[in-house]
This record gives C-alpha cells, sequence and structure tokens, in this order.
C-alpha cells in the first residue's frame, strides 16, 4: 500500500524538500510493521520518521479536549465514557443518544468556531440566523464540548423563568440550553418581557461560572431586542456576543450537503443522478441545512424529479416540496401530524390521553386514534421528535420548518383548518394563524391562514380571552397586535359582531405609542366608519397625557394619527406641549422619561431608536414646532437636546447602547480542490 508512497519520498528527498516523513493512518499498525516501514523510508534517504495509527489518534482525542471543541464530529468516533468524566457521561450520553445523526453530519463552520470561542471567553452566546441554518445543531454541539471541556451539567431549559429555577449558584458549572429563546416561530412578547425581567439573575448565573446559549430566529430576534433594554444592562452589553449562523461558506454548504447524502438513505442510483447537480444546488441563495438534511432522507423526496431543474427546486422552494410529501402520506400519519401542529410548541403527550377537540381532528382526517398513535411513533427521526418530560415525553415537529410546511398542507384543506383551531391553544393559535385577505402576504412567522368562513370561530375565541382577562394580559395584548397587523378589514367586522365593546378595550393603550397596536385598530375602525366620536376623542386624550407624561411623539407623524386626529386637534396638542409639556423638559431629561415607558414590540423595522426614546422625540418635537413657525419652542427643544449631550458626558458612557457584537461567518475556500461530490455514489 505505501509503495508509492516510498517513491514519492525518494523524489522529495533528492530535491531537499523531506527531512522528516509522518505517515498518519487509521489503520491498526504492528510493532513489526512499523519497523519495517520505518527502515524502508530511512532507506529512501529521510532522516527521521514517525508512522503515528490509530490508537496515536485515539489518544490524542482523548487527552485534548480543546480538539474535541473545535472538531466535535469526534465525539461520535468511539466510546464516549472514555473522554468525559463519569459525572457528565450520563447527560451527554442522553444527548447523544439522540443527536448520532447531527454529530455525523455536523460541519464546523466558521460559525461555530467562533460560536465556542464566544462561549469559552464570556460564558455567554447568541445563535441567530434564519429557519433551518443549523442554529440548534450548533447549540447541541457547543453543549456536548461543553460537557466535555468544563464538565458542565446540561440543562435544556425553555425559559429563562426555568433557566432561573435550575440555577445551582453552588453549582458553577452548569450550561443552559434555551432552543427558540424569544419565540418558535413568531416573536412571544411573554417570553420577551420574562428574560428582560430576569436578565440580572441571568448575569449573576453567568459571573458565578454558568454558561448559556441561547438560539433565535433573526427577525424574532430583531423584535425582541428593543424591550430587552439591553442598554439598562451593562454586563449584558460587554458579555452578549451574537454569532449570525446563516452565513455560510461555499466549502461548507457542499460539505453539509454531502453529508447528508451520505449518511441519509437515498439508494446509490438516486446519488448518481442527482450527482451532477449537487454544487448548483449548494450554491442556491435559498441552501439551508435542514433542507439538504431532507434531500438524503426518501421520505421527504417522493416523486422528486432527480434532474438539475428537480433538485435545485428543491432546494429553492422547499415549503412546497413539504407540502407535496405530506399529501402523501397516509390518513393515520396525516392525523398525528396534525394534531401535534394543533398542540403548537406545548406538544403532544406520547401516552395520547385526547381530548374531546383531538379526537375532533383524527376523525375529519379520516383516522383512529389507535392507527394516529402507531403512525406518530414510525414518523419519529424524520419528521417528528420525542422531547422527554416528567411525565413521558412529547412528540414536537423535528424542526420547525416541517411544522411550516404542514401548514402550506393544511391550507388547500379548510375542514380540517375547522377541527385544528377548535383544538389550538390560546397560544397557538394566536402566534401560528393570520386573518388577512386571500393573496396578502403573510408576516414572518404566520403560518396558517384562516379562511373567511371561520373567522366568527375564531373571533369567539379571542372574546373568550378578552372575559378570562378582564384587567388585560399578554394574551390580550397579543390579540390587539393580531388584529392591528394580522387580520383583513372582514375580519374586524366580524368581531365587531361578536363584541361591539371593542372600541373601548382599546382606549387604555400605553407608551411608546408608536408600538402598541391599539391605534391602528382605532384608525382603521376609524376608517371603515365603525369607531364613535366619543372613542375617538378618548383615543386623542390619551395621546395627549402619553405626551405630557412620557414625552410621548407618537401623534406627530404615525400613521394612526393622521386618521385620528382632526386639524383642530393638531393645533390643539401643540397648544398642549407648549403649555403642559416645555415647562418640564429639564425633568424630562434628568429623569429620562423615555425609560419609564411600556416597551412594546413592533411589526416592522422601520419605527424610531428604541435604544434613546427621549432622545429621539426632543429631535421630534424640535422639528415638528420649527415647522410650525414656532422658533421659541422648538429652541426650547433644542436646549433640552444639548442638556441631555452634556449629561451623558459626564456620565462617561458607562451604559453602552452600541449593538452587541456581531462575528460573519465567512471564511474562504481552499482552491484547487476537487468536487467533494465526486465519490457521491460510490458510498455504500
Amino acid at each position: 500500500m505505501l509503495t508509492d508512497e516510498f517513491s514519492k519520498v525518494r523524489g522529495l528527498v533528492k530535491r531537499g524538500v523531506c527531512r522528516t516523513y509522518v505517515l498518519l493512518t487509521n489503520a491498526r499498525v504492528t510493532g513489526s510493521s512499523e519497523e519495517s516501514i520505518r527502515e524502508r523510508l530511512l532507506q529512501e534517504g529521510a532522516k527521521d520518521a514517525f508512522i503515528l495509527d490509530g490508537q496515536w489518534i485515539c489518544d490524542t482525542i482523548a487527552a485534548r479536549r480543546e480538539l474535541r471543541m473545535f472538531v466535535p464530529r469526534v465525539y461520535g468516533l468511539g466510546d464516549l465514557s472514555q473522554i468525559l468524566d463519569e459525572r457528565c457521561y450520563a447527560q451527554a450520553s442522553a444527548l447523544l443518544a439522540s443527536s448520532k445523526d447531527e454529530i455525523a453530519t455536523f460541519v464546523a463552520t466558521a460559525a461555530y468556531r467562533k460560536a465556542a470561542s464566544a462561549l469559552r471567553e464570556h460564558g455567554f452566546v447568541m445563535l441567530l440566523g434564519d429557519p433551518g441554518v443549523g442554529k440548534s445543531a450548533i447549540a447541541r454541539m457547543l453543549t456536548i464540548s461543553a460537557a466535555d471541556n468544563w464538565s458542565s451539567l446540561f440543562v435544556k431549559a425553555r425559559t429563562s423563568s426555568e433557566l432561573i429555577e435550575r440555577w445551582n449558584p453552588n453549582e458553577p458549572n452548569q450550561l443552559f440550553w434555551v432552543d427558540d429563546a424569544f419565540g418558535v416561530v413568531r416573536h412571544e412578547e411573554r417570553l420577551t418581557f420574562d428574560w428582560a425581567r430576569d436578565l440580572p439573575q441571568v448575569m449573576s448565573a453567568i459571573k458565578g461560572g454558568a454558561k448559556v446559549v441561547l438560539t433565535s430566529r433573526s427577525y424574532i430576534y430583531s423584535d425582541a431586542r428593543p424591550m430587552l433594554k439591553t442598554y439598562a444592562y451593562p454586563l449584558l452589553a460587554e458579555q452578549q456576543i451574537t454569532v449570525d449562523v446563516s452565513d455560510i461558506s461555499r466549502a461548507d454548504r457542499h460539505q453539509i450537503l454531502y453529508n447528508h447524502l451520505s449518511f441519509g438513505d437515498q439508494p446509490q442510483e438516486a446519488r448518481t443522478l442527482m450527482k451532477p447537480h449537487l454544487e448548483a444546488a449548494a450554491d442556491s441563495d435559498q441552501f439551508r441545512p435542514e433542507t439538504a438534511r431532507r434531500l438524503g432522507l426518501q421520505a421527504f423526496t417522493r416523486g422528486l424529479s432527480l434532474d438539475r431543474a428537480g433538485v435545485i427546486s428543491y432546494i429553492d422552494r422547499p415549503q412546497r416540496y413539504l407540502a407535496d410529501v405530506y399529501s402523501e402520506l397516509d390518513a393515520a400519519a396525516q392525523s398525528a401530524l396534525a394534531l401535534i401542529y394543533a398542540t403548537g410548541t406545548e406538544g403532544l403527550p406520547t401516552c395520547f390521553r385526547l381530548t374531546p377537540s383531538e379526537r375532533n381532528v383524527i376523525e375529519v382526517t379520516g383516522a383512529t386514534p389507535s392507527a394516529c398513535a402507531v403512525s406518530a411513533g414510525i414518523l419519529v427521526g424524520s419528521f417528528l421528535r420525542i422531547e422527554s418530560d416528567r411525565h413521558g415525553g412529547r412528540y414536537h415537529f423535528k424542526h420547525p420548518t416541517l411544522r411550516e410546511g404542514f401548514a402550506t398542507w393544511l391550507t388547500e384543506r379548510p375542514h380540517v383548518i375547522a377541527a385544528i383551531i377548535g383544538g389550538m391553544k390560546d397560544e397557538s393559535l394566536i402566534d401560528s394563524t393570520d386573518c388577512l385577505p386571500a393573496g396578502a402576504q403573510p408576516t414572518q412567522g404566520t403560518l396558517l391562514r384562516i379562511p373567511p368562513t371561520l373567522f366568527d370561530l375564531t373571533s369567539k375565541r379571542f372574546l373568550a380571552i378578552f372575559e378570562e382577562w378582564p384587567g388585560g394580559s399578554c394574551w390580550t395584548g397579543s390579540i390587539c397586535r393580531y388584529m392591528a397587523h394580522r387580520a383583513s378589514d372582514s375580519f374586524l367586522h366580524a368581531y365587531l359582531a361578536i363584541d361591539p365593546a371593542l372600541e373601548d378595550k382599546l382606549l387604555d393603550f400605553g407608551s411608546l405609542a408608536s408600538f402598541v397596536p391599539e391605534p391602528a385598530i382605532l384608525s382603521r375602525l376609524s376608517q371603515m366608519g365603525l369607531l364613535s366620536e366619543k372613542a375617538r376623542r378618548e383615543a386623542c386624550n390619551q395621546m395627549a397625557r402619553l405626551a405630557r407624561n412620557y414625552l410621548d411623539p407618537a401623534w406627530l407623524e404615525d400613521g394612526p394619527w393622521q386618521t385620528l386626529l382632526k386639524p383642530d386637534d393638531r393645533l390643539k396638542f401643540m397648544d398642549f406641549v407648549r403649555k403642559n409639556v416645555v415647562p418640564n423638559l429639564s425633568r424630562a431629561v434628568v429623569e429620562d422619561w423615555g425609560s419609564a415607558a411600556t416597551w412594546k414590540s413592533h411589526e416592522d423595522s422601520d419605527g424610531p431608536d428604541l435604544e434613546d426614546p427621549t432622545g429621539h422625540a426632543l429631535e421630534l418635537y424640535r422639528r415638528a414646532f420649527l415647522r410650525s413657525g414656532d422658533a421659541a419652542t422648538a429652541q426650547a427643544f433644542a436646549d433640552a437636546i444639548e442638556l441631555k449631550g452634556g449629561l451623558a458626558a459626564v456620565d462617561g458612557g458607562s451604559e453602552s447602547n452600541s449593538p452587541p457584537e456581531r462575528y460573519a461567518a465567512n471564511d474562504a475556500e481552499p482552491a484547487g480542490r476537487r468536487s467533494v461530490f465526486a465519490d457521491i455514489d460510490e458510498l455504500p
């Protein structure tokens, strides 16, 4: 086997470029073989020779924790108990039991390496990216590496409250992994409010030695970040390092696709047909590791044309192909998936104790409870996963994008949608649906479009939530945001028919009014001719109170107030500000009124700068009065801005308002290599 090597060594020695020869092999080398190889190498002119066999490789891996952290696939090479101490073995082996495929196919991208460095240096890392780009896979590998490197005790928490509850100050080596920290497919404000509240304790845990890994879709974190008020937590601003997982180099894309195909179950003839088109597929702008995983499995490629157009389209349009795959499943499998979809993020208990509404879902999909239970077990590994809990376990979609694809399938089956809505938890109904007109572009993260025939049913569900929480709650606030951004005029008509007192629920909105949903709904009702004059006036009075108490500038430019305020109302507002706000500007600056505001999320990214709400408001008021010709009042606001700048200089910049450090995940692809897919159809 080494004949060619010996002749190569002879040529290199003659050229003067080979003094020491190192042979690295995963084969077992006996003592006599090693002696013979070394003797032959020395005969060819080498001055020294090292023969390092498979045992040396295993010993090196076992002795160097940092190596394992940055090349995490080695965790699948041998017995984990040789690497980890006894305390961590049970936890890590349990994690590995559900991660064998992920370890076998994992590629240590630049994003992973930078996340590992951030976790090692700061004890905290946030992984951001689009759906399906591998955030959870990276978090899983970081968790396994932490168990090895720091003997960390692994805790997979679902919320900040659970993290705090399970934090043990006397156990410094805990690692907490929170997947989809601020919502799975949409921003869930209640989770973000909890994080804002719990951040001091989380940072105390990190200072005490704990490590925290968070993941979030980028668009969800964009909505959540203003509510976290990172400027108020200098420690967070110093230690929070975010890694953009979405930016994957070309070489890593090719390797990811290769790994998933080589460890998948596609037959050799299928891989042969795909082979000429794989580089182009990996180069697609829509490439996602999760889509690559599905391309390697026969369960997800039924009926797929394996020519260039078919393979590339599979990467470019995964939701449409997923819907086709779901259509080909039998009724029992569709029923199981529909049940799990209806439970949302809570999941379906593996014990299958069904409620009447869940039995109705099974009935309308044409299956039986027993067949549904069997199918759910069969789908584990491809479509589903089981998440253990104290009651035994719950079924979840293996990946959120699989849930999104199932929603695409559901839109063509309104009779099933009706049953699912009846069985949906309030949380899932609010977070995962919309009532927009047919053809309207859905907002990011919306999974299921409710048809007009079900508006009455949905309205009754929303009214029940309002009646359950008459004083307001995160649920009622979420419904208002739903109506403002994810409901058509037809839905508002349907809801008003059931709840004529809707306008009364919308009048007690808070600051910052640019981001609360109530004014947008009131404006729409006004345009539809459905808002009473009394309610309109009360909305204006509430806006005036916010301007006086919080310097809220929403009425100056925001679209809803262009409808709600009449021309004479604007003149009254200007006079109201002169008399009630200007005399107190110095106090507003010193006390930073904006920090007392009720922070709300927003549906778009074009709103005001929430990093400095007071400064933003002062500037808007200055411009407004300057445009109106009132130079004296404009100057009063300019003086307040100058005062604020002076206070900031005295403060010395102790609070960092800068965004968290973001690492780019690009690394160069080595040139001059053959295609990584060259042997994809030669593998067994």
